[in-house]
């Protein structure tokens, strides 16, 4: 939760910047904010397309919630926040699938309806590009939620490579991604129970997994960002389809100034 309307916008705006300044041609964000009580009310979905006026832009719901009453010192209040996907190209489509599972009635009214965010990109040959941008669950006890919507995910996934489509996942997963590991950052905080691995049979046959390791994507908000006090990990990262070539992939290390996620970049070819 911001500390004013103006450390807001000047969070919003260094972001913002630092998008602009890589020139990427595609980005995926979550949890962004249209109108809710943590961010003073400041529309960053309206902010982002101003900023970056170079993109088409679509938008998910996916956090609708009228008064939120935690943390109890100082409530999110109410929230409308959502994803976006940005594009340098033409975007032939933009779907929102709701993503299977439901918390316990009273812990639902306050937390997230989680899906993914199609966007559809035309290619040579008549295939597509299929941006998928996910935020995944977190805090289900047992993780059942976390493995229904992996195999939503999954499915969803090899149907688009069997039509021939490209397909690229990216987005917060809330999980520790396949190949990394959060001892190799220093912390002075226990290793939180909600945080698991993804499967390693998740990954359909010949799909990659685009992370770096060495760079931590996410930190613990229970405290102000501390180095080397907070627990970090990597959670952040995409999934790419077996016609899809890794030419590069690097995680920014801003050291949370502006947000409790670091930015992953990475460089794809479509063969």
């Amino acid at each position: 939760m911001s500390k004013s309307k103006e450390k807001t916008v000047e969070n919003i705006t260094k972001i913002s910047a630092c998008l602009k300044s890589k020139n990427t041609d595609f980005i995926m964000l979550q949890e962004v904010d249209r109108k809710s009580t943590r961010s003073f009310k400041v529309n960053e979905v309206e902010f982002m397309k101003n900023a970056l006026k170079d993109y088409a832009s679509s938008f998910a719901l996916n956090y609708k919630v009228a008064w939120v009453p935690i943390p109890i010192s100082k409530p999110h209040g109410s929230v409308q926040a959502g994803l976006v996907t940005m594009s340098k190209y033409l975007v032939e489509s933009s779907t929102r699938y709701s993503l299977p599972g439901t918390e316990t009635f009273l812990r639902q009214l306050g937390d997230l309806d989680r899906c993914i965010q199609e966007n559809r990109i035309p290619v040579e040959g008549g295939k597509e590009l299929v941006l998928v941008n996910a935020h995944l669950s977190a805090y289900d006890k047992g993780g059942v939620i976390r493995k229904q919507q992996l195999q939503f995910l999954k499915e969803f996934v090899q149907k688009e490579f069997e039509k021939g489509n490209y397909v690229v996942v990216g987005g917060d997963w809330n999980h520790s991604m396949p190949g990394t590991d959060p001892s190799v950052f220093k912390t002075k905080q226990a290793f939180p129970d909600w945080l698991k691995t993804i499967p390693e049979d998740f990954a359909p046959k010949g799909y990659k997994w685009v992370v770096d390791k060495e760079v931590p994507s996410n930190r613990t908000v229970d405290i102000p960002y501390k180095k080397d006090v907070n627990f970090l990990s990597v959670i952040d990262g995409f999934l790419v389809s077996p016609n899809v070539e890794v030419i590069s992939t690097k995680g920014i290390n801003l050291e949370f100034e502006n947000t409790d996620h670091n930015p992953v970049l990475t460089e794809l070819e479509l063969k």
